[in-house]
C-alpha cells in the first residue's frame, strides 16, 4: 500500500489537492484534522480555531508531536490489503511522518502558496472561526511549532498553488498518473 501524505500551511490548498488526488487514484482519504475535531466534539467544545489548536497541543503534550500520526497509523494498519493507495491529508510533524512510514510505503507531497494568497483564501472561507488575520497568524505559528516546516522541507513533491482550482486539479491529475505508473518510486524515499 502506498501512503501519500499531503502537507501544507493553512489555505495552501492541501485539502482540495488531497481530495482530488484520492479521487484520481480511487484511494481512501484520511483527514488528520478530523482526529482532532472528533476529540474537540467528544469534549463538548465548539469547533473554533482556538479549541482545535488547544486540543491538538494537549494531545501532542501527552503523546508527543506525532500524536495524531500515531492514531492515523493505527487506522492505516487496519486498511492493509484493502487499498492500493491511501491519501493522508494534513501531516504536520516529522514524528507523524515516522509513524506513517512505518505503516507502508510513503510519498510526501507539499502544497505551497504565498502567505498573502493563503490568508485571502482563509478569510474567504472563514472555516472554524478563522475570520481575522490574527487568528490566521496564530494557526500558522501553531503549525510551525508542530514542525510543518520540516515536513514541507522533506517533501518528495512540491506543488505550487497560486493559480486557480483548475490548475490545482491538473497538478493532482498529473501526480496521480506518475503514481499509477509506478514512477513515484524514483522520487519518494519510501
Amino acid at each position: 500500500m502506498l501512503i501519500v501524505a499531503v502537507t501544507g500551511m493553512p489555505g495552501s490548498g492541501k485539502s482540495c489537492f488531497a481530495r482530488v488526488l484520492s479521487e484520481e487514484l480511487n484511494a481512501k482519504l484520511i483527514v488528520m484534522g478530523d482526529v482532532v475535531r472528533e476529540e474537540v466534539k467528544k469534549r463538548g467544545l465548539p469547533l473554533t480555531v482556538t479549541n482545535i489548536e488547544s486540543v491538538a497541543t494537549e494531545l501532542r503534550k501527552i503523546y508527543g508531536r506525532g500524536a495524531v500520526g500515531l492514531k492515523v497509523a493505527e487506522t492505516l494498519k487496519e486498511l492493509q490489503g484493502q487499498y492500493e493507495y491511501v491519501v493522508v491529508d494534513g501531516v504536520r510533524s516529522p514524528e507523524e511522518i515516522t509513524y506513517l512510514r512505518a505503516a507502508g510505503d510513503l510519498c510526501v507531497v507539499a502544497v505551497h502558496a504565498a502567505p498573502a494568497i493563503r490568508f485571502e483564501r482563509e478569510l474567504r472561507r472563514a472555516r472554524e472561526g478563522a475570520s481575522t488575520l490574527d487568528e490566521l497568524k496564530f494557526r500558522d505559528s501553531k503549525n510551525l511549532e508542530y514542525g510543518i516546516g520540516d515536513v514541507i522541507a522533506m517533501a518528495d513533491y512540491m506543488i505550487i498553488n497560486e493559480s486557480d482550482v483548475q490548475e490545482l486539479v491538473g497538478q493532482a491529475s498529473r501526480l496521480a498518473k506518475v503514481i499509477r505508473d509506478g514512477l513515484w518510486r524514483d522520487r519518494c524515499r519510501g
